[in-house]
């Protein structure tokens, strides 16, 4: 691909050619590369062709002088990076891959949270037996941890270790993030007022059901009390009457005194104040009622600081001492004592001395306690297959049936269409990929859609990139988030498009039922009795 004429020089092609002459650094890297696919990145305008690797530690040298400023490596590690074919199916890539190491990818748009989650993500491999771990700096505001290949089973449950990615490393990644979110999110907290956050709108709360455990929704509910001496009565309900509630006991008008918000479930229909009616015996009322809804508080920011998308096939991360366009830091290791009073400054490439080996040297199988916790906590969270039940006689109409066009998609798509204007790229991609597989669109049209879309953005995603996930979407299908999650305010959806609308795709299918053809028979036909042509 040509460089394009018009591309801005970054802060690192300023100093790419002198800081990749240094033969320790050529070392480090070469060392840390071996056996793995790595690809230059031309000043954030392209990428190298791919698949490649270095040859020689003077390869690094030869290609900053032809216009590369940074350096990107797989997580996996293969026999030849040379013989990978995007061709090859899952059962081809396992055969000349021979392993993986654990990357957890800490990004966070502030590196006071990140040396946070960096410390208790730390802690949490270190509770589960594991001593020997790498950390670098990435070079803007986060860090890179590492747990080496040597470090897992070969085997588990029968199955090989190196076959089970992504899989097996996104179940880890997916198990110590849900470890630490609540800590994390106490010690922001501690360190941010709560009113400087709920500011800046980056504290979102969450209540969840006592009996259920899903989300509850707040509503507003009504106290009105009878002003007839001789009854007193006390009714509290969701309706607020316009005109007069009339006391079902003496039928005099009852006299609205208050109104609150309490947290409902619409799933069990129990709410805040149902709890603290029950909860009360001979006049005394237990302390701390509302306890009952368990409220989840969570911190925009760090709502996606571990990246999960990042454990992906051959998706590349910035290779230890690797510069970073942006702010022209080398993306340096790092001993966890240094995590805390570490300044991005420290990562100038022109005051590194010391050269810091990233992969450490692990114990063999002391990751074992790690996987087996995580592989159990993702078979918990497993969605469980629904019965098949007898068809009904009712009337239904199949997904399939509907005739779905783009004036259907709701405001969030129709926006996350037109291109994506700044930061936020990886998050849209996933929106929309929900979106479109769970309307069981077809893999080539949502590929249409993915590759359209992609050209729009302010900076389109790896082609490899994109692939990836329009592949694993189609395999692991799931619903876009309801939109009470923080998501859609990042793109300026603040609310749903219609009231009880909870979620995109509830939209489309509304729309989509309503403009359906009046038929003179249903879609459904009630399956004929045995014995019947």
């Amino acid at each position: 691909m040509a460089t394009d004429p018009n591309a801005k020089p970054s802060k690192a092609s300023h100093i790419a050619v002198s800081y990749y002459s240094r033969l320790d650094i050529q070392n480090a890297m070469f060392q840390f590369c071996k056996n793995r696919e790595t690809v230059a990145n031309h000043n954030n305008n392209f990428f190298a062709k791919r698949p490649d690797t270095f040859d020689y530690p003077s390869d690094i040298l030869n290609q900053a002088k032809n216009g590369a400023t940074s350096f990107h490596t797989s997580e996996e590690i293969w026999t030849n990076p040379l013989d990978i074919n995007t061709d090859m199916t899952p059962q081809q890539y396992n055969q000349i891959k021979t392993g993986w190491d654990l990357l957890i990818d800490i990004d966070s748009p502030f590196l006071d949270y990140g040396k946070i989650a960096a410390r208790l993500l730390i802690n949490e491999l270190e509770n589960h037996g594991i001593h020997n771990i790498g950390i670098k700096f990435s070079g803007s505001k986060g860090f890179h941890i590492i747990v080496p290949f040597k470090a897992f089973p070969k085997e588990l449950g029968g199955l090989q270790t190196k076959d089970q990615f992504p899989e097996w490393p996104r179940a880890i990644a997916t198990y110590l993030f849900k470890k630490i979110r609540n800590p994390m999110n106490k010690e922001i907290l501690e360190m941010s007022s709560k009113e400087k956050l709920i500011e800046q709108g980056e504290l979102v709360s969450e209540a969840t059901c006592p009996k259920c455990n899903k989300p509850t929704i707040k509503k507003k509910i009504h106290k009105y009390t009878c002003p007839n001496i001789k009854c007193k009565s006390v009714l509290e309900g969701f309706t607020k009457k316009r005109l007069a509630m009339i006391c079902p006991s003496c039928n005099t008008k009852m006299n609205l005194i208050n109104s609150r918000e309490v947290d409902f479930c619409e799933t069990c229909k129990i709410n805040t104040a149902k709890l603290e009616t029950t909860s009360s015996f001979g006049g005394i009322r237990q302390k701390n009622i509302q306890a009952g809804f368990k409220e989840e508080v969570t911190i925009k920011s760090t709502e996606d600081s571990v990246d999960i998308v990042l454990v992906s096939p051959r998706h590349l991360f910035r290779s230890p001492y690797s510069l970073h366009e942006k702010t022209a830091y080398a993306s340096i290791p790092l001993t966890k004592d240094q995590i805390q009073s570490f300044k991005p400054s420290d990562a100038d490439p022109l005051k590194i001395k010391e050269i810091k080996n990233f992969q450490p040297q692990s114990v063999e199988g002391e990751a074992t306690l790690l996987l087996e916790r995580a592989l159990e906590q993702a078979e918990k969270e497993k969605p469980k297959e629904k019965p098949n039940r007898p068809p009904t006689t009712q009337h239904r109409i199949p997904l399939k049936n509907l005739v779905i066009n783009s004036s259907m998609y709701p405001p969030i798509i129709k926006l996350l269409l037109k291109g994506i204007p700044k930061d936020g790229r990886k998050r849209a991609l996933s929106l929309l990929l929900a979106f479109f597989t769970s309307l069981e669109f077809p893999a080539d049209h949502i590929k249409e859609i993915i590759q359209t879309w992609n050209t729009k953005n302010y900076a389109p995603l790896k082609e490899g990139y994109v692939r990836a996930q329009i592949d694993w979407s189609l395999k692991n299908k799931r619903l876009p988030p309801n939109y009470d999650k923080p998501i859609y305010k990042e793109f300026g959806i603040t609310s749903p498009p219609a009231p009880g609308i909870k979620n995109p795709i509830n939209y489309t299918i509304k729309k989509a039922f309503a403009a359906r053809p009046r038929a003179s028979e249903p879609f459904y036909v009630k399956p004929k009795h045995k014995g019947q042509i």
